[in-house]
């Protein structure tokens, strides 16, 4: 009876919570580097009074070479990710094995954290022993602060970074498929940037938890920053 109530509780009343933390983070990566790094590279050849055809030509490869080399950290990461958890799990089991009370314990312990007395949290711990597979979800979550992890992960995480990335990359590039004299293209790729550099920041800003014009502004600056280091490198060597 207790269940079934419970079970109509939480059918009517439905959290709206944002759970997609590790896509959007994969897509900040991406996108943020791809605007930053082009666009630095784009200006200080522009710097270096190069045309636009080989600012384009050496974009594009910066694009594809930064797409894959982005990828596949990404990819590195979360496999990386993966292992752990595979490696942590299985000494989880052996200790569960091995040592039950003193990971029953640490159970108590880590229960007597959230204020649960002795008599309250007991039985909690005498049903975990009963239940291997419970006991073992308990640890991996509540002592070493690790989640399952999705077994796509690893690519959809190489793939989302990628594909940002080029996305990111094109917008400081596009300038220069149009406009031949890379000094007026050099100026119509600073405006372009800097709009999808505030756009970016506030996006950010809003699915992240910050205040979206503070992190548009930020967003921003560094771009601004990082194309104005490149631009008066490249002319500094020029001279």
């Amino acid at each position: 009876m207790a269940r079934e109530l419970n079970t109509s509780l939480l059918n009517q009343h439905r959290e709206k919570h944002f759970t997609a933390g590790e896509i959007v983070r994969d897509i900040i990566i991406g996108v943020s580097d791809g605007l930053t790094v082009p666009f630095a590279l784009a200006a200080g050849l522009s710097g270096a009074n190069a045309s636009s055809a080989i600012i384009l030509t050496a974009g594009i490869a910066e694009v594809v070479a930064g797409a894959i080399s982005m990828g596949l950290g990404g990819y590195l990461a979360a496999k990386s990710e993966a292992d752990h958890y595979v490696r942590e799990l299985k000494r989880e089991q052996e200790e569960i094995i091995d040592v039950p009370d003193t990971e029953a314990a640490e159970v108590a312990e880590i229960l007597s954290e959230y204020g649960i007395q002795p008599h309250e949290y007991t039985p909690v711990v005498n049903a975990l022993r009963k239940n291997p597979q419970a006991w073992l979800d308990f640890m991996m979550k509540f002592e070493l602060g690790l989640e399952k992890p999705d077994p796509r992960r690893a690519l959809h995480s190489a793939l989302t970074i990628a594909i940002a990335y080029i996305v990111g990359g094109l917008v400081p590039l596009a300038p220069y498929m149009f406009i031949p004299v890379a000094k007026q293209a050099v100026l119509a790729s600073v405006a372009l940037t800097i709009v999808a550099l505030l756009i970016f920041g506030y996006a950010k800003g809003y699915f992240t938890g910050s205040k979206p014009v503070r992190s548009a502004l930020q967003t921003a600056l560094i771009g601004a920053i990082a194309s104005a280091a490149a631009f008066g490198m490249a002319k500094a060597v020029q001279a």
